[in-house]
């Protein structure tokens, strides 16, 4: 297949790039590798990528939606993963026009060119899946755990999480209105080797190494739902290679939100077993073999206690299996940070 992957500079989105060439479908990467954090780790991902067979490289902001047009219309994708985004809860409080440009105006271009055929070319097919992140900030103040596609998910407590949640409604719509089958995928707290840098193991790492003490919100009671690089694209790959159908008992009057009578589907893509912030603090503390400063500090705006995914509907779809336990995982990002920064 011919794929189009967004975000491709990006942790996930380098990652599942790399995996669609190595089973050879062509890939077309777009990023436009802004500056939210470290553009040179950025840079490093995609020097993974270019010069392989099959892979096409384009520096491009999915807000510009002329750029976005011509786009789909050079390369008319048969699918679509949807990776690029405004990510972090924390920095939605500093810089909020950044979310709408990027994951609303953004996503409103991609859902665009996955139903528009080439103008050049009238009787061509559109798009035949479109897979985008979703977030389990779409929870927002359920409480409920595990967290279930299947329950209501119309309090967020970020603007992050709201547009994450807007993502998911305006996909519906398109699927309702042009058929457009579209898959969203809400990712549990994804760490791993070439991770975001304002991520949580990343943040630690550099800080224990340099001998500074770290920040640990919510007195370190958090508990998250860890899920390994690797565990997430191959769940990406599977759900791609599956495009969403109509539910055949989808009941308007006791509606599902996972699903619907358009070719529309909700998943949770996560590890299933929650840990602890401070259990997870001292794995990373025997990786290293360094212990940490901690600054314990009250729960941040924005920020929920726990999560835990229900996956149940995607091992029973695609059989999808998280396999990596958070050590092992901690351990190869550990490795991995070791030997790219040279300490």
């Amino acid at each position: 297949m011919k794929v189009l992957v967004t975000g491709s500079a990006g942790f996930i989105g380098s990652a599942v790039t790399l995996r669609l060439l190595a089973r050879g479908d062509e890939v077309v990467g777009v990023d436009n590798l802004n500056s939210y954090y470290d553009v040179r780790l950025k840079q490093a991902r995609l020097q993974r990528t270019l010069g392989v067979p099959g892979y096409t490289d384009c520096r491009l902001d999915i807000a510009d939606r002329e750029g976005m047009v011509r786009l789909f219309a050079e390369h008319r994708p048969q699918r679509v993963v949807h990776l690029a985004a405004q990510a972090g809860v924390r920095y939605s409080l500093e810089n909020p026009h950044a979310y709408v440009e990027s994951n609303l105006v953004g996503f409103l271009n991609v859902l665009e060119g996955c139903r528009h055929a080439a103008p050049e070319r009238p009787t061509e097919r559109p798009v035949e899946h479109l897979v985008y992140a979703s977030s389990s900030s779409v929870y927002g103040g359920n409480t409920r755990l595990p967290f279930s596609v299947h329950d209501g998910v119309d309090h967020p407590l970020s603007l992050y999480g709201a547009t994450k949640r807007a993502n998911e409604l305006m996909a519906h719509s398109y699927s309702h209105l042009y058929r457009l089958p579209t898959t969203g995928l809400r990712f549990f707290t994804v760490y791993g080797p070439w991770g975001r840098p304002d991520m949580a193991l990343f943040r630690f790492t550099r800080a224990l190494l340099a001998g500074e003490p770290i920040d640990v919100y919510n007195h370190g009671h958090h508990r998250r739902d860890f899920t390994y690089v690797d565990d997430i694209v191959e769940g990406v790959l599977r759900v791609l290679d599956r495009p969403a159908r109509p539910a055949a008992q989808w009941d308007g009057a006791q509606p599902d939100p996972a699903a619907s009578n358009a070719p529309y589907r909700l998943y949770n893509i996560g590890n299933h077993r929650p840990v602890q912030l401070l259990d997870y603090i001292q794995l990373l503390e025997r990786c290293l073999g360094k212990q940490a400063q901690l600054n314990l500090l009250p729960l941040q705006d924005g920020d929920v206690p726990e999560t835990c995914a229900d996956v149940e509907d995607l091992m029973r779809d695609v059989e999808y299996h998280p396999s990596t336990p958070v050590s092992e995982g901690i351990a190869r990002f550990v490795a991995w940070y070791r030997e790219f920064y040279g300490v």
